[in-house]
Formats: C-alpha cells, sequence, structure tokens
C-alpha cells in the first residue's frame, strides 16, 4: 500500500507521499522532507502513541522521507501517515483488506496524534480529499471528526479511525461499514438567520430597496450617514436576503474554511453565503490570508458571500488599497519564500461610514466641528480608486421616534421570494457563461445583456455627462439597472430602472458625500 498525504498551498495542495526504510544501526527516527517543528516533533509523538497502543515500535535506524522533497510540509496532519507507514514496513498490519492486497494500492492518510493513540481531526481535510480524487486515489483513513468532509467530496472508500489500535482490525476489513453519525448532507438548507429581520428597519424605504438590489445582483455597497441612524443594522440585515449559491461556489467557499478550520465538526457543504465583518483594527495577515501556516483570511472566507467594513475610513489604508486587486480579479495572490499562492476571493464588499470624522455632520440638532481639511483626509482614506467599484452608494438619515414606534409588515422572507426569482431569471440568461451575478458581468458581454434602445441610449448619454460618470461607473449604472429590471420583470432595461440605478451612482463621483440634497 503507497501512503499519502497532504501539503496545503494556498487554495490548491500537493499529495505527499511517505516512505520508510528501516535499517540495522543506532536506534534513531530521521525525518527528511523539508519538514516543519511540528513535523520533526511527530517522531516522539509517533514513538509513544504506538507503543500506547500495543504495537511495537521498531528498533533500529528509521528514515522516514516525504516527497516531493522541495515542497515544506507544516503541521500535526502528517502524525498518523507517518505511524501507519513505520507499522506497515516493519510488518505489524496488512497491507490492506483480503480483497485489495496490492502494493499498488494508494491511501491518503490524515490525522493528528495523541500520545494515548486517539486521533485529532485536523483542518483543510476537504482540499485534501478533492486534490487525492483528481489524482487517482480511492481510500482514505481519517479521524472520524473529518470522514463528514471526505464524503461530501465525494469519498466512498473512507475508514474512520479513531484510535491507531483499531488499525488492524479496520484494515482487514473488505467493507468499512458508515457509522449513521458520519451520513453528511451534500446540501445543507438555509439555517435560521441570526441575522436581524427587515421589518425591524423602520421607515427607511429607498434603503430598504436598494438592500434588496444589492442581495439581487450582488453589487458593492456603501452606507454612509450619521452614527445612529441604522448604517449597521441595515447591512447586518443583508445577511437574511442573501440567495444561496450555486454548487461550485458552494464547494469552493466549503474548501476554504475547511483549510481555515471553521467548517465544523461532521464537514458538510455550506450552501449560506459567509458573511464576514472584521473589526477595523484587524491586521493585514488577518485580512487578506497569509502568515506562517498560509491561512486564508478574511477576503477569502467571505468568497462567494459578503465583506463587511463597518467604520470603513477607521481601517488602515494599506488594508483597503489590498482589495482593489480581489475585486477587479477574484482572487488573492500571497507571496512566501520565493513562490506564490492565491485563494479565491470574489465577494460582495459592503461599506458603511460616517460623513465626517466627528460624525455630527448632517444631523440637525448638533454641530459638526471637522474642518474641510479634516473631511477630505477622513474620506481620501478609502480613495477613488477603491470608491469606483462601489456601485450603490446609499445616504442614510436617522428616523423620527414616530416611526421607530411604527409596525412594518414587510419582512426578509418576503423580499426573499422577489430576490430569488430575479436570482433565477439571471441564472437562465447567465447560463454556459460562468457568470452568475450581474456584478461579474464582464465588459465585453455587457453591450449583450445590457440592451438599451435607442432612445434610452440617448438619455443614458446625457445622464453621465450631467452626473459626471467615469467609464466604469457608466458600467456599473447598467448593470445595477438590469439587476432592477430583473426585480420588476423586464426583459430589457427600461427607464424607470436607469433612473434608479443612476440615483445609486450619483454620490461619490462628482459630488461630496455629505452634500446629499
Amino acid at each position: 500500500m503507497q501512503i499519502f498525504s497532504f501539503a496545503a498551498a494556498g487554495f490548491e495542495g500537493f499529495l505527499i507521499r511517505v516512505e520508510v526504510s528501516i535499517r540495522r544501526g543506532i536506534p534513531a527516527v530521521d525525518i527528511v522532507g523539508l519538514p516543519d517543528g511540528a513535523v520533526r516533533e511527530a517522531r516522539e509523538r509517533i514513538r509513544v502513541a504506538i507503543e500506547q497502543s500495543g504495537f511495537q515500535f521498531p528498533s533500529g535506524r528509521i528514515l522516514i522521507n516525504r516527497t516531493p522533497a522541495d515542497i515544506r510540509k507544516e503541521g500535526a496532519s502528517f502524525d498518523l501517515s507517518l505511524a501507519v507507514a513505520v507499522l506497515l514496513v516493519s510488518g505489524q498490519i496488512p497491507s490492506g483488506s483480503n480483497q485489495k492486497n496490492t502494493n499498488d494500492e494508494k491511501c491518503l492518510i490524515l490525522g493528528e496524534l495523541e500520545l494515548s493513540g486517539s486521533l485529532r481531526p485536523v483542518k483543510g481535510t476537504l482540499s485534501a480529499v478533492s486534490e487525492a480524487l483528481k489524482c487517482g486515489i480511492r481510500k482514505f483513513i481519517l479521524p472520524p471528526d473529518n470522514c463528514g468532509e471526505a464524503f461530501s467530496a465525494g469519498a466512498i472508500d473512507v475508514i474512520p479511525l479513531a484510535h491507531l489500535i483499531e488499525l488492524n482490525e479496520l484494515l482487514s476489513m473488505d467493507t468499512i461499514p458508515r457509522p449513521p453519525t458520519l451520513h453528511v448532507k451534500m446540501k445543507q438548507n438555509r439555517s435560521e438567520s441570526v441575522s436581524p429581520d427587515i421589518k425591524d428597519l423602520k421607515g427607511q424605504a429607498s434603503l430598504k430597496r436598494a438592500l434588496m438590489v444589492a442581495a439581487a445582483g450582488g453589487h458593492h455597497m456603501l452606507l454612509f450617514g450619521p452614527p445612529g441612524s441604522g448604517k449597521t443594522l441595515a447591512a447586518t440585515m443583508l445577511e437574511g436576503l442573501l440567495p444561496e449559491m450555486e454548487d461550485e461556489c458552494s464547494f469552493e467557499v466549503s474548501r476554504i474554511w475547511s483549510q481555515a478550520g471553521r467548517l465544523g465538526s461532521g464537514g458538510g457543504i455550506l450552501r449560506q453565503q459567509p458573511f464576514r465583518s472584521p473589526h477595523h483594527s484587524i491586521p493585514l495577515e488577518g485580512f487578506i490570508g497569509g502568515g506562517i501556516n498560509l491561512t486564508p483570511g478574511e477576503i477569502s472566507l467571505a468568497h462567494g458571500g459578503v465583506l463587511f467594513l463597518d467604520e470603513t475610513p477607521e481601517f488602515q489604508g494599506r488594508i483597503l488599497q489590498s482589495l482593489r486587486a480581489p475585486l477587479e480579479n477574484g482572487r488573492v495572490t500571497l507571496f512566501r519564500a520565493g513562490k506564490s499562492y492565491w485563494f479565491p476571493s470574489d465577494f460582495q464588499l459592503v461599506m458603511a461610514a460616517n460623513p465626517c470624522p466627528c460624525g455630527n455632520m448632517g444631523r440637525g440638532d448638533s454641530i459638526c466641528i471637522c474642518t474641510e481639511l479634516e473631511i477630505n483626509r477622513y474620506w481620501k482614506k478609502i480613495g477613488g480608486a477603491l470608491m469606483d467599484w462601489i456601485d450603490i452608494r446609499v445616504p442614510v438619515e436617522a428616523v423620527t421616534p414616530e416611526v421607530l414606534l411604527s409596525e412594518s409588515d414587510e419582512t426578509s422572507a418576503d423580499l426573499r421570494l422577489k430576490i430569488d426569482e430575479a436570482v433565477e431569471r439571471q441564472n437562465v440568461r447567465y447560463e454556459g457563461t460562468g457568470i452568475h451575478r450581474n456584478r461579474s458581468l464582464k465588459v465585453a458581454m455587457i453591450e449583450e445583456y445590457c440592451v438599451l434602445s435607442p432612445e434610452l441610449q440617448d438619455y443614458f448619454a446625457l445622464m453621465a455627462r450631467k452626473i459626471g460618470f467615469s467609464s466604469r461607473a457608466c458600467h456599473s449604472v447598467l448593470k445595477v439597472s438590469r439587476t432592477i429590471a430583473d426585480l420588476a420583470g423586464h426583459e430589457y432595461i427600461e427607464q424607470e430602472d436607469l433612473e434608479e440605478a443612476g440615483q445609486y451612482r450619483r454620490y461619490g463621483d462628482s459630488s461630496l458625500f455629505w452634500n446629499v440634497g
């Protein structure tokens, strides 16, 4: 039996073959193949775990090699593969079941060993199993908590190993029964949303409409207004309006969350779009990814969903500018030790900000003490290049106490029905193109899918000149217009769709944010 493990390298990774040689000599264990500290420590863990499990640790000179040798191996997920390889070469366990006892059989083995011989779950199982299946590996030995991820990836011959002492019995069985606890839903239904219901957003009809348009088309959004006006509340309500992810995107998101160790016990495939809201004190590595173990950051955990930046100007300038490449390419590229790695980072960006540093501008009962220079410096942190990607900009004003005490009948579930219908229209329209939402339309596709009548073209040109739209702003307005038309059930963009989209874009290009009149 050929034993393999897995080394993650960004979103992708490498299968690592484990080879063991036992020869006469002074007893020692040497691990080669560019191991890190955790892997080098494994020789002591596997020695004790093997002895505690009733096996005998071989005496002699043991050399453990892992190929390819030029790829760095990190973490404790290699423990079980090293222990199984040592036991296999020393003849203490069978090489496979009675029907598959062959040296050509390949097996992927992952798991962290405790000194008692018990197995602990590891991160990145979904990625490892997916890569193994692509390379023809069909047999897997995993901790029970990781088996759900293996089944979700499409694996069938999975051996759940809770303790090293079970190896002999499990490897000798012709068929491995799947425990009931390991049956995994391949498509999880929408769970009960923890986000506030939009019925709790009193008044604010234009804001609710903007949230619905943003959710239906996946458009980037900015909410700006004085503190306490409801920006953060409205943004969190967006989570309850989001449609379920497509299958391909859902699997990508689940892989990323698996690598970050956030998929949870039992695995499964995430269906609801992620909603990430990092604090403005987050370091750059936590935001874009990286670090010692090259883990995905917040912008990758938000892949397929929403990245919400509350108090956006309070984030570091380099963090905000790091968003520009993912917004354009849908991925983030990280460099480490002369090599480049990438993670998918195709997210919907939602930002919230006060109109000025003190937050009082626009409040009728308060006085703003900020100078024009301070206000310009405050908004300059976001920058025009990043702002150009924002399709929908909505001023938010505080409502009166009378409105706060009023009743609201429209719920998130009601709006989601309309949003799901608009999303279905997009799915039918873009079938086979690789595009799922209007936000993702390429420049070359806008002319085909955002058709304007000759009269409407003249009207749009006049609007663009009057407001001062850039080329990207014009494309943005057309894509938002397409979403509004989808919500209204229009086959083609009509003037009312174009006018509403133009209203969403009129702040921040040629006018000041705080000049909302």
